[in-house]
């Protein structure tokens, strides 16, 4: 290889680096809402890295908040214990990490099971607790963290509308929507001038790839983890040890750059501001030629039978992609129904019940690869802080938008966690 080629190769290298791991302004206060325990084990892997750098953050709460599966707070007491078996031969090498017994304490039980239509149901010990760390006296902004649904925050929203300007929230959205698509609506319609990143897609670009063999996607387990600790052994039981980790971009924002400019090139991600959130509503069965953004919000409403029944009960199912979702009564003879879809695809969906006299129907609708996308008279809009995925066709991997702005970092992102595993190690 010629000189020159080198030097230039070096060049970029150290320019790719240095555009990573820019000093963060202040410590973050950070609280996490999470479904670990829930259906997908990769909130445990997040918990996990986390738990190895409580240095970087304060961390004031650490939620359950299952809007769908079973997960619950011992899951995290769980990981916390494992932590604690480690945290003596961690803490000789890392100051400041934060104590087992600390960690228990923000522990709380939020909601289980999604919100009703309404979008709130009830407070949590989850949603109180975001209530109280937000109305702490203290300058700098909490960062809720979402890697499930966004339940407990649209609660914590509407018992206390006065925290709104107090949070800053990242969330990874995406197939999340989904499950708290209720509480979602909530918080558009009702809070559209919140801070937040909707992150439905970049997150996927920390996903390790199976078809590569390194020591960063299949090998990692192998390279760094065997044998790193009760944390590292552990790791095996989720993914067979294969790191998915969707959540951590969330924390690796926070540990990269000002977390205040979403544009800034960082490990978590780099975001663009969006003006509104996709939103169609259908008085009529959809066909295949109805195309919506992905990850826009879509709801069915139809009339039908008055029941003497409470509004916001369930009584019908939506079956949309090889799932059931319930559809709910709203009273007068309407009923309502909502959905959000996480790929580009046409759906075919049945709607049914057994009430009599039902507008039982099928039908199907299209989902284009761009979010926010087309407009539409029913969206919501949002205020100038709202932030989501870039856009821009070279950042989009396997089809999804913003990947390779994590991505491009992930490397060395585990390459750091790596190293903080050796210490489990010696």
């Amino acid at each position: 290889m010629k000189k020159t080629t080198i030097i230039v190769l070096m060049l970029v290298s150290a320019v790719n680096f240095a555009f990573a791991q820019q000093a963060v302004p202040e410590k973050p206060r950070v609280l996490i809402s999470t479904d670990v325990g829930g259906t997908d084990p990769d909130d445990n892997q997040s918990v996990a890295h986390l738990l190895m750098y409580t240095d970087k953050f304060d961390t004031e709460g650490l939620v359950s908040s299952p809007s769908y599966g079973n997960g619950n707070k011992e899951e995290l007491l769980k990981m916390i214990d494992l932590y604690e078996k480690d945290f003596r031969k961690l803490s000789r090498k890392i100051k400041g990490l934060s104590s087992p017994d600390y960690l228990r304490s923000v522990c709380k039980q939020g909601r289980k099971g999604a919100v009703p239509y309404a979008g709130y149901m009830t407070a949590t010990e989850g949603s109180d607790w975001i209530v109280q760390c937000a109305r702490r006296d203290d300058a700098r902004p909490l960062w809720v963290l979402v890697w499930g649904g966004l339940d407990d925050l649209a609660q914590a929203l509407h018992d206390a509308p006065d925290i709104k300007d107090r949070i800053r929230v990242y969330w990874i959205g995406g197939p999340n929507k989904k499950w708290s698509v209720n509480s979602y609506m909530y918080i558009v319609e009702h809070f559209p001038d919140l801070w937040m990143i909707e992150c439905n897609a970049s997150y996927r670009g920390f996903i390790a790839d199976k078809n590569v063999h390194d020591a960063y996607n299949t090998g990692y387990y192998e390279a760094y983890l065997k044998g790193a600790g009760h944390l590292g052994e552990d790791f095996i039981n989720y993914y067979k040890g294969l790191p998915k980790m969707g959540d951590t971009p969330s924390l690796l924002y926070m540990m990269d750059g000002n977390p205040d400019d979403p544009s800034k090139e960082s490990w978590g991600g780099s975001f663009v501001p969006i003006d509104r959130s996709p939103y169609v509503l259908f008085n009529r069965a959809a066909t295949a030629q109805d195309t919506v953004p992905v990850y826009s919000v879509i709801e069915f409403r139809m009339r039908g039978p008055v029941l003497d029944i409470p509004a916001d009960s369930i009584c019908f199912t939506l079956e949309i992609a090889k799932q059931k979702w319930g559809g709910f009564y709203l009273g007068d003879g309407l009923y309502a129904v909502r959905h959000s879809s996480n790929y580009a695809r046409t759906l075919t969906y049945t709607i049914s019940s057994d009430i009599p006299g039902f507008p039982n129907h099928e039908g199907a609708i299209t989902m284009e690869n761009i979010f926010p996308g087309r407009s539409y008279p029913s969206d919501f809009q949002l205020g100038e802080h709202w932030y989501s995925d870039k856009p821009d066709a070279e950042l989009f991997d396997k089809n999804m938008q913003g990947v390779m702005t994590v991505k491009k970092w992930r490397n060395q992102a585990m390459e750091d966690w790596g190293q903080r595993l050796k210490i489990l190690k010696k």
